[in-house]
């Protein structure tokens, strides 16, 4: 019967993910338009897929422009199902399609929040229907959905403000065959001025990009004076040469110089499969001022302390549990009037307090000037036993549907899991597949998708037994 109606609401499942990812829901705080805080295109994510739900027999609840949920069942005790439906910004280098122009081609379902989460989101509503259809469960079945999550949370801190949390449930936002820990996250802005010379000048600083993205593009303009530009050229290109940064070198004129620095966008939480365009610009800056014996101490903080051009990492904070170790994400900078903002993402291993991250992020920038430092966004660990109930129990359901034998894992990402009690990460990425959640030509497979929605059927009805 499972496959019959995953059969029968194939087309409808996919139509519904593409409809979706037509709204370029990408949160935007903005609390001027009333009951959207997250700006239209957010509030139309919404009001999508809480009529849909409606339509399909379902309690649905807007939350006052927040979040909602959509519901069936009855019973005191309650199944949460948490996802979202904002994204991270299209980004560049795509090359299959437009990110908010789904295409479907070669079983592959493209645009931005295919994977993340637009289409987990909807496998869970279909999952949900089926279930409230042809089974009886002993308690509520509620998918709460939220609109901020590429951001600060702040709409799944109004439910919990509002709303009833479950007593058990999973996020469709991570892997299969399931999480059972996500390591703490953390954001770091190191803030300082860039002191004057009479040799070379930064006269701008561009890289505008989600924290949480490996940076794809930065730019720079530089400006000489008592130096010829030509010899500051092939300054850059030796140091770029030696290490093999992707760094490009446009004489404006004879006193004026713009590098443009490209990488390769991936996830913060895997900054190993991206290459940091940002970063490695900041290091080409720290070594020429270098060899000018012109000292800028937040340049060479980042180049001597923050080792993130090669490992990803923080390598003065190298730690390392079950969970994995601390990685560390060169985000973006905001630069203006010679005062640099430059912002970090870490994530911490579960067994690390953030405490610990902090003091040594704030000791370490001791000896460089002025350098400040700032703290913010800070998320606890999940940490889920790998004996528990939950995690055992959706474990069994995806090997059986699959007919694997995986043990739970650990992952870097920060979900919704850890916002409730007795929640962890559920799928939907499948084992083995490439983590394409805010990378260029962003897509699910199809029957990856389908099989999806089989294990998110299977794991409401054994947790709702």
């Amino acid at each position: 019967m499972i496959s019959k109606f995953i059969e029968e609401n194939q087309e409808k499942i996919l139509s519904t993910i593409c409809d979706l990812i037509k709204i370029p829901s990408i949160s935007i705080e903005d609390n001027s338009i009333p009951g959207k805080p997250f700006g239209e295109n957010c509030a139309k994510a919404l009001e999508y897929t809480l009529n849909l739900a409606k339509e399909m027999g379902f309690k649905v609840k807007n939350i006052d422009g927040y979040c909602g949920y959509i519901e069936f069942g009855e019973g005191e005790e309650m199944l949460g199902i948490i996802g979202h439906l904002d994204v991270v910004p299209a980004g560049d280098g795509w090359t299959k399609c437009n990110p908010f122009e789904p295409l479907i081609d070669n079983n592959r379902l493209y645009g931005r929040g295919a994977i993340d989460d637009k289409g987990p989101v909807i496998a869970s509503l279909f999952a949900m229907k089926y279930v409230m259809d042809t089974i009886n469960v002993n308690k509520r079945v509620r998918l709460i959905i939220g609109l901020n999550e590429e951001v600060s949370w702040k709409c799944i801190e109004y439910y919990k403000e509002h709303e009833e949390s479950p007593t058990i449930g999973f996020s469709p936002d991570a892997d299969f065959p399931c999480i059972y820990a996500e390591k703490g996250f953390l954001n770091v802005y190191l803030n300082s001025s860039i002191p004057s010379n009479d040799i070379i000048q930064i006269k701008k600083l561009v890289c505008d990009n989600a924290i949480n993205i490996v940076p794809k593009y930065a730019e720079c303009i530089l400006e000489t004076t008592d130096i010829n530009s030509n010899t500051i050229e092939a300054e850059l290109f030796n140091i770029i040469s030696e290490n093999n940064f992707h760094i490009k070198i446009e004489k404006i004129d004879d006193s004026t110089i713009k590098l443009i620095s490209s990488g390769v966008a991936a996830h913060a939480a895997h900054p190993d499969l991206g290459v940091n365009a940002l970063s490695r610009l900041l290091v080409l800056l720290n070594r020429l001022f270098n060899l000018h014996n012109i000292n800028i101490p937040i340049l060479n903080y980042m180049d001597t302390k923050i080792n993130t051009t090669i490992y990803g990492e923080d390598m003065d904070l190298n730690c390392e549990d079950e969970s994995g170790k601390l990685t560390l994400n060169v985000g973006n900078l905001k630069f203006e009037n010679n005062d640099l903002i430059i912002g970090l993402n870490i994530r911490i291993p579960v067994t690390i307090y953030p405490t610990i991250i902090k003091h040594k992020i704030a000791e370490s920038t001791n000896d460089f000037g002025d350098t400040t430092v700032t703290f913010s966004d800070e998320k606890p660990a999940l940490y889920v036993p790998k004996n528990d109930p939950l995690v055992t129990t959706l474990c069994d359901v995806f090997n059986e549907s699959t007919g694997q034998n995986v043990e739970p894992i650990t992952c870097g990402g920060a979900t919704y899991a850890r916002a409730f009690k007795n929640v962890v990460s559920f799928g939907a990425n499948m084992p083995g597949n490439m983590d394409l959640c805010h990378q260029a030509d962003e897509y699910i497979n199809i029957p990856d998708l389908l099989k999806a929605v089989e294990i998110y059927i299977k794991a409401i009805w054994k947790l709702t037994e």
